[in-house]
């Protein structure tokens, strides 16, 4: 029997996306039509962790996270996921007051890129995520280069994922603008792009984007995958 997964959640498209991935891909893994393992996923209002970011209360955003993490723990799930990259700056906040263990977002993918040989990454996000130690902690453990946008760019990041991503909305000129930034990262010489933010993936993929990319959402998806087979 498969381990339960249990997702914190946060905001539902990428919340919706690697439960989708999860789901998806379970067959295959079992060896069986429509099956995957048991998922169980929690979230407050997302209105309650903006407000937490906006005031840079990562206390704030921990103990939301934490009491996710028992509500989980509670329905009986055995180990924890969170597609949302931003949030997880908030993890070494709680995480020995969790009831249960959880898989770094930033570490899976981490040991992705290293795995497909990448040496120089770019980082894409929201704002929150760009400027904190998430992936740069994890990237240079393993030895790879990383690099982020400059700061108009990491201003458009946000724009499109706040106002447009997050609600479910794919402005073509958002796309476009998308493309150009990570254009820019492969002109600082990156070999691959992280999509730090679990929305990014609705707008850009390997086949639409100029550099490789690293897709944070459906890589932690596929970790908890194999987690709970393990398991």
């Amino acid at each position: 029997m498969a381990g339960p997964i249990g997702i914190v959640a946060c905001s539902a498209e990428g919340a919706a996306l690697c439960y989708r991935t999860i789901c998806a891909e379970g067959a295959a893994r079992l060896g069986r039509p429509h099956a995957h393992p048991e998922v169980c996923m929690h979230t407050p209002s997302f209105a309650e962790y903006v407000d937490r970011l906006e005031r840079a209360d990562w206390k704030g955003v921990g103990e939301l996270m934490l009491a996710s993490a028992h509500t989980l723990a509670r329905a009986g799930a055995s180990f924890l996921i969170c597609p949302d990259n931003t949030v997880h700056q908030a993890l070494p906040l709680i995480e020995a007051r969790s009831p249960l263990p959880w898989l770094h977002i930033a570490e899976v993918v981490a040991q992705q890129a290293v795995a497909r040989g990448f040496r120089r990454v770019g980082i894409t996000g929201t704002r929150w995520l760009v400027e904190s130690r998430v992936y740069p902690e994890k990237l240079e453990a393993r030895g790879v280069e990383w690099v982020v946008p400059e700061p108009r760019a990491r201003d458009e990041l946000q724009r499109i994922i706040m106002t447009e991503l997050v609600p479910g909305v794919l402005e073509p000129a958002s796309v476009a603008s998308l493309q150009r930034i990570v254009g820019r990262l492969a002109d600082a010489g990156c070999d691959a792009v992280v999509l730090g933010c679990t929305e990014l993936p609705l707008a850009l993929s390997d086949a639409s984007s100029p550099l490789p990319t690293l897709d944070s959402t459906r890589l932690l998806a596929r970790a908890a995958l194999e987690r709970s087979l393990r398991e």
